[in-house]
């Protein structure tokens, strides 16, 4: 991460360069002389403020239609985050690096950023993301207090021409506003009808190639083709479903992997087995060496292993907790903490993290944030939860959980055999069970059944080939059924 963040700051800085060469500088909408009142906080609180436009989406879901580029006092600063407004405005996220920096380019190229800013917005990003992202709520209400009062100001400038018109109601109207300015607590709101353009646009990029999937890939392109996202689907909750002992850790693992070597974020966080297990899985898994073969021939997985690590791959983070200890909101903090800058336990400085995939071994032995006396409450708390920080983090989320009796036995696990509470159906936007006969376990094949839906048809089965004792959750897929 560190040394993608050293070659976007290059990148930028010569793009600056070429496209300026000989260049008269151009006037930025985010870096004209502004006439209102800048942020009332020093240099280190608006970077903060900046940090979290870009970085945080829940903090940009909550305050976008409060920050304004025009508050900051730093034009680098103002530059990005009018990027970031107008990105947010049009994808419902904040731009990941890559993005940010085609985003850069083009304001540069178009001379939106001038001449003289163009060195600032490179410092300012730097400075961006290196800052803290914690205490989020309380730099919230600080912005609030503060746009509040500039709006109240400019408000009470609109009325003294209000008055003298004898509008006395849209006077208070104005008025109202201002004072009712706070956080984005509605939701995002979502015009059907004008939005009909840009879905357009968005769909005939993808047609064309120009976009890419947003989907985080599955590791199997067949199965990717099936999804609606082209791969798992960020803001969404995937649950992999199954009886004991039919592979849902491994398949955990397996897609967790896919997505690492796709160069995404993982984290990976385990309730039931252990960090040091799920790594014996994966090193298996990549050097194609059985689990009880890994201590017989450790110089060829370690080279193996080494090969992979020699490539341009995503972080893999993996946490552990006892069964029953993990809540959503301890979740949500320590994705905040990987947010932000910090230091490994050797004492390096490790670079803020913003994971792509979110893998939980599993749902049913977290604990919810607030235990009721009903377990159906409980379960459902914790699903729902977890769809909530998938949605707020622009993160995949991935989990697994049980069948119930029935369908442990059944030949075919559908969505009413799922274990305890079918709110779990209900929440999860995909579903997705392992069937196996012992005949198709002799002869290492699977059934991948789509048992529910939210954006796509369900009712079919994937059936694939598996090397289980090389913790391979798929190696082929055999048809579509």
């Amino acid at each position: 991460m560190g040394e993608a963040l050293r070659a976007t700051e290059e990148s930028v800085a010569s793009m600056i360069g070429a496209s300026f060469s000989g260049a008269a500088p151009a006037v930025s909408s985010a870096s004209e002389p502004y006439e209102g009142e800048k942020f009332a906080f020093d240099a280190g609180f608006q970077t903060k403020i900046a940090a979290l436009t870009l970085r945080d989406n829940q903090f940009m879901r909550r305050m976008s239609h409060v920050v304004r580029p025009e508050f900051f006092e730093s034009a680098g600063e103002a530059a990005l985050v009018n990027i970031a407004l107008r990105h947010h405005q049009r994808y419902g996220v904040v731009p990941d690096p890559a993005s940010l920096v085609t985003a850069i380019r083009d304001d540069v190229t178009a001379k939106v950023i001038r001449k003289d800013v163009a060195p600032l917005v490179v410092a300012a990003r730097k400075e961006i993301f290196a800052a803290d992202l914690g205490n989020a709520r309380f730099v919230e209400d600080k912005v609030v207090a503060f746009a509040r009062h500039q709006a109240l100001g400019e408000a009470l400038v609109k009325c003294v021409d209000l008055r003298e018109k004898g509008q006395f109601e849209k006077a208070e109207t104005v008025v109202k506003a201002a004072i009712e300015i706070g956080a984005n607590d509605d939701g995002d709101a979502y015009d059907y009808a004008e939005r009909i353009k840009e879905r357009t646009e968005n769909r005939l990029e993808r047609a064309s190639g120009i976009r890419p999937p947003q989907g985080i890939t599955t590791g199997v392109p067949k199965m990717d083709e099936i999804l609606y996202h082209r791969g798992w689907g960020r803001r969404e909750l995937t649950t992999i479903m199954g009886g004991a002992k039919m592979g849902k850790s491994t398949a955990l693992v397996g897609f967790a992997k896919s997505a690492w070597l796709a160069r995404k974020n993982v984290l990976f966080v385990t309730l039931e087995v252990g960090a040091n297990i799920v790594a014996d899985r994966l090193d298996a898994s990549i050097a194609e060496v059985m689990m009880k073969e890994l201590d017989k021939r450790p110089h060829e997985v370690a080279e193996k292993i080494q090969e992979i690590f020699d490539r341009k791959v995503g972080k893999f983070v993996m946490h552990e907790y006892p069964s029953g200890t993990l809540t959503p909101n301890m979740l949500r903090t320590l994705l905040d903490r990987y947010k932000s800058p910090g230091r490994n336990d050797d004492g390096s400085v490790r670079p803020p993290i913003d994971f792509d995939l979110v893998v939980v071994d599993y749902a049913d032995i977290m604990a919810p944030n607030h235990r009721y006396n009903d377990p159906i409450e409980n379960s459902k708390s914790i699903y729902v939860d977890l769809r909530a920080i998938a949605f707020d983090y622009n993160v995949a989320m991935l989990t697994a959980t049980q069948t119930n009796r029935t369908g442990y036995t059944a030949t075919v696990a559908k969505a009413e055999h799922v274990a305890e509470d079918f709110n779990k159906v209900r929440t999860v936007d995909l579903m997705i069970s392992i069937n196996r006969t012992d005949e198709e376990a002799m002869r290492d094949e699977a059934r991948l059944y789509f048992a529910a839906s939210r954006n796509q048809e369900s009712g079919f089965t994937i059936v694939v080939r598996q090397n289980l004792a090389m913790m391979q959750f798929i190696t082929t897929v055999l048809r579509i059924e």
